[in-house]
């Protein structure tokens, strides 16, 4: 009887760590009533480490649809794949896994696109240079986007170790003026620590600059607030979660 109740259900999740805050659930629990999905369900499967991942699938064998994928399990959940997308292999991070009716398991990067499509409508001609602040699995998904749009970019980290890649205490005056678009892909300034922000020489930022945040709560971070009182344009994440949550919801449902 259990298993054929859970053959009826349509279970959908989050996997991530300390994601209690998550904006999935909520945003899922929402689309799924204004569709009319009472049969839909959106659960958040928060593991301590990534060997958890497979008693996930177990367990939920017969309604698992889709997942979306977090912090810190983005580059490490590859290995619990069978299949990854061309574009989530360049990147090298899965934010979306799509359950098939055969139950394997394919990757995609859904973040590239909700990044892309919410920061080309603000860029201007001067936007050709960029640094991304982090190096996770979100910042892969911000290089591979400014690549298509054609901005170079420079990845900021506490330990540099790749081309491309420079430390905090190297960013000079001539590096930001240069470096117009500044996107922070750290979690420095999240709720409920929103004093906290990345250390960066914010006094060299002018009007020419451009901040997004891939935080979206609070809705104006400290970073965000820095970049504002130097007459920067500022964004937020909100849009770009929205927008990759979409694109998910497309993938679950080819």
């Amino acid at each position: 009887m259990e298993g054929q109740e859970n053959r009826e259900k349509q279970l959908f999740g989050l996997v991530g760590k300390n994601i209690s805050y998550s904006f999935s659930k909520g945003y899922f629990a929402e689309k799924f009533k204004e569709l009319n999905l009472s049969d839909h369900q959106y659960v958040n499967f928060d593991i301590e480490r990534i060997e958890d991942f497979p008693k996930i699938i177990h367990e939920f064998k017969f309604c698992l649809r889709g997942l979306n994928v977090t912090i810190p399990y983005k580059q490490d959940v590859f290995l619990h794949l069978d299949k990854v997308h061309k574009v989530a292999k360049k990147i090298g991070a899965v934010n979306t896994i799509r359950i098939t009716k055969k139950g394997n398991l394919k990757g995609y990067n859904t973040d590239v696109i909700g990044f892309q499509r919410s920061l080309e409508p603000l860029l201007k001609e001067h936007h050709t240079k960029a640094l991304i602040l982090g190096t996770g699995g979100a910042s892969k998904a911000v290089a591979y986007a400014l690549k298509q749009l054609g901005i170079s970019y420079l990845k900021v980290s506490r330990h540099p170790k790749r081309k491309k890649e420079i430390a905090y205490k190297a960013l000079t005056e001539q590096i930001i003026k240069e470096h117009t678009v500044i996107i922070n892909c750290t979690p420095l300034g999240t709720y409920p620590k929103v004093e906290r922000k990345p250390d960066i020489p914010y006094q060299f930022i002018t009007d020419q600059h451009l901040l997004y945040d891939l935080i979206y709560n609070p809705d104006v971070t400290a970073f965000l607030k820095s970049g504002k009182e130097r007459g920067a344009q500022i964004k937020n994440g909100l849009e770009m979660l929205e927008l990759q949550a979409e694109e998910s919801w497309k993938i679950w449902n080819k």
